[in-house]
């Protein structure tokens, strides 16, 4: 069942469905705003005693992550480490959880190329994903969905859908900017969060035309909870039903690239 707790320790981060056996758990944030430092969210994913960690970060965040992972499950039952694209905020860390882990690394085909420059030659425990995604499997049967959502907003990008808990990690899609001093973990009020949504979207976003292929992709799944790699969960159903909307209707990308170059 999901577990939304509105006092939440933002440091060591929150676990956002529990049914004995799957959990998704939101791993915290750095107790202190950095000037200049984008805020991200990981989430980790323990089934069975088997832990998947999604859009582990950059090298900046973690010692945090390793803690907040270490709380939940031992290093070495983490099998699985997902990367939704290549942007260091996601993916820099890469080389320092390989070294402390077991742990297979699911990306894009087209990144495998750039792994090296965060110090990767040796891609024996890296899977690549094809275009039209993947399953990652899970030792109760169950597996994560993964999920295309190329240049949304990278060329080569993907989201993962979490049955058991109806969860869809969205990573860049449903991000928001927070002014400093202003982060929430769980979206309350919809109205204002969109206004921390759209500068971000309209400008990350490809355009309406791949929104709307990515939107019929995801219409079959059962959203409960989306899970992005920026800014607040959105758990309500009618503010997911809204933003799915708000999404596809949105101008972003080459769609307004007339006002981008003046």
């Amino acid at each position: 069942m999901a577990v939304i707790n509105k006092e939440v320790d933002i440091v060591r981060g929150d676990v956002i469905y529990d049914d004995g056996m799957h959990k998704f758990i939101w791993l915290g944030w750095e107790e202190h705003e950095e000037e200049g430092l984008v805020q991200v969210n990981q989430y980790l994913i323990e089934n069975k005693g088997i832990g998947v960690i999604l859009d582990p970060g950059g090298i900046h965040v973690f010692p945090r992550v390793v803690a907040n992972v270490s709380r939940y499950l031992d290093l070495e039952k983490i099998q699985h480490l997902f990367f939704s694209h290549q942007d260091p905020d996601v993916s820099s860390g890469v080389a320092l959880w390989l070294s402390v882990t077991p742990a297979k690394v699911y990306i894009s085909e087209w990144w495998v190329r750039f792994l090296p420059h965060y110090g990767i030659f040796d891609v024996s425990r890296v899977v690549k994903l094809q275009d039209k995604g993947g399953r990652i499997q899970l030792p109760s049967g169950d597996f994560l969905e993964i999920i295309p959502a190329h240049f949304l907003h990278s060329i080569a990008n993907f989201n993962v859908y979490d049955s058991r808990s109806k969860t869809l990690f969205t990573g860049d899609i449903g991000a928001a900017i927070f002014p400093k001093g202003q982060r929430y973990t769980y979206v309350e009020d919809f109205d204002n969060h969109l206004k921390l949504m759209e500068g971000f979207h309209k400008r990350y976003l490809a355009s309406n035309t791949v929104i709307k292929k990515y939107l019929d992709r995801i219409s079959r799944l059962d959203i409960q909870i989306i899970a992005p790699q920026h800014g607040a969960i959105i758990y309500k159903k009618e503010h997911i039903e809204r933003f799915f909307s708000w999404l596809g209707n949105l101008r972003c990308g080459v769609d307004i690239s007339d006002e981008l170059y003046g």
